[in-house]
């Protein structure tokens, strides 16, 4: 069955447009409620219950109203923890022993965007059967329970403090972050409130970048999809480091004392290096947009790699296929399962900081062996539903340019999942010639997609 609402995160899109409106998410909360009810095990006499946090966004005041609304109708139980990172969420749900926990966010989408994301008890994305369920529940009508067995709401005063003692307590007790000034962005976003507190209480001295959200700011020249703000804060500061997570907190990028920008690849080796010589790591999986130089330098470390599609659903999915505890995308999703459920951009920065500490160094030296490969990305304009894959032209020109690459590079088709784009990638050790064939690829699919 294919998905009509339900994409690699969640149900996410404009606010005021289908499929992020009120009555929608009145609905969703409804099908959610009445899917868990009737697959839940729930102990004799025990209720149903759920977490809800959000953003910054000011869509989450009506949108979390809406949620909270048709949950009670479908008689679970809401909890209520305000503005929290999407990892906490996950946390939360696990450690209050909860049925399922929902996020209201779009993560790194500007603010007139949002979206709706589920965790399930064990404090992972739902699996795909789960949400095709709720999807089927959307078509039928929504009713209400009798009062007597309608839901009730509370606020969780306490969910902050929770996460914050959470990500503490993975950094090394016998470490600390003393001496260590660091520029830390939260992108007006989700983290304002608990990052500042965990890195502060670690010992460090912090210069705050996006700390100040007013519900339409989230995202807006700052956080990890914008590194040039952090950068910028930590030149002018004369920061150690610089962190950068994104609108809901599970992306990271960082950023040294020279201005020089580490993206997820970068951090993800760091922790593998560091994990690797503790005898903590088996293997890494990335995703078919992680760098080949990454690839190659993983395999220096003599560990195994493996890439999933992109999505950090599908980095989780081959990590427990594989039983590895590393994984992570290039854009900051970073999974450390030794650690936590879900991707994390505060417990992944920690990482690479205990990482630094143990062993007296800087991201430069932990990267010394990494080398990039170049790397071109071209997006070109395609008609929905082009079959792009069974275009002999298309085939033919990539299997030219692998054999021209051959072992020094790879090229990679891969539709957009929200724009009608196919993004040529081409990555290879020649700049010159890695720019050539992406260009030339790019020329066949707009010639094929005529």
């Amino acid at each position: 069955m294919s998905r009509r609402y339900f994409g690699t995160d969640g149900v996410r899109g404009c606010v005021g447009e289908a499929p992020i409106t009120p009555d929608f998410c009145l609905r969703l909360g409804y099908a959610a409620g009445k899917t868990l009810i009737a697959d839940d095990h729930l102990r004799p006499g025990e209720r149903p219950a759920v977490i809800i946090g959000k953003d910054t966004r000011i869509s989450g005041y009506m949108l979390e109203s809406a949620l909270e609304a048709g949950f009670s109708a479908a008689g679970v139980d809401v909890y209520l923890a305000g503005p929290l990172p999407t990892p906490a969420i996950a946390y939360l749900t696990r450690a209050l022993r909860l049925q399922v926990g929902v996020v209201i966010s779009a993560s790194h989408n500007p603010f007139q965007d949002n979206g709706i994301k589920f965790f399930s008890a064990a404090g992972t994305k739902l699996p795909d059967f789960v949400e095709l369920e709720i999807e089927a529940r959307l078509d039928e009508p929504m009713g209400c329970e009798p009062s007597s067995r309608l839901g009730k709401a509370q606020r969780i005063d306490d969910a902050r403090g929770r996460y914050v003692e959470f990500c503490k307590n993975t950094f090394p007790n016998e470490l600390d972050l003393r001496g260590m000034k660091i520029a830390l962005d939260c992108a007006h976003g989700a983290a304002y409130m608990v990052a500042p507190k965990v890195f502060h209480e670690l010992g460090a001295e912090l210069v705050l970048v996006g700390a100040e959200p007013n519900g339409t700011n989230i995202n807006d020249k700052v956080g990890a999809t914008s590194p040039q703000s952090i950068r910028d804060a930590v030149l002018k500061s004369g920061a150690d480091l610089g962190i950068a997570l994104d609108g809901d907190g599970d992306r990271i990028v960082m950023v040294d004392a020279k201005g020089e920008i580490y993206d997820g690849d970068k951090l993800l080796y760091v922790i593998a290096r560091a994990a690797k010589a503790e005898g903590g790591a088996n293997g890494v999986v990335g995703t078919l947009m992680s760098n080949l130089g990454f690839e190659h330098a993983v395999a220096r470390l003599g560990l195994p790699f493996a890439r999933a599609k992109v999505g950090d659903r599908y980095v989780l999915e081959l990590m427990h296929e594989k039983g590895w505890k590393l994984g992570g995308e290039n854009s900051g999703h970073i999974i450390c399962l030794d650690r936590h459920t879900t991707g994390d951009g505060i417990i992944a920065g920690l990482q690479v900081l205990a990482a630094l500490r143990k062993q007296n160094t800087t991201l430069d030296a932990m990267c010394a062996d990494l080398v990039f490969y170049p790397q071109k990305l071209v997006n070109v304009p395609i008609k929905p539903g082009f079959a792009w894959s069974g275009n002999a032209a298309i085939s033919e020109a990539v299997e030219g340019a692998t054999r021209e690459l051959a072992d020094k590079g790879r090229v990679l088709l891969r539709p957009s999942g929200t724009e009608p784009l196919l993004r040529v990638m081409v990555e290879g050790s020649d700049a010159v010639m890695v720019d050539r064939i992406a260009h030339g690829l790019a020329e066949v699919v707009r010639a094929a997609a005529v």
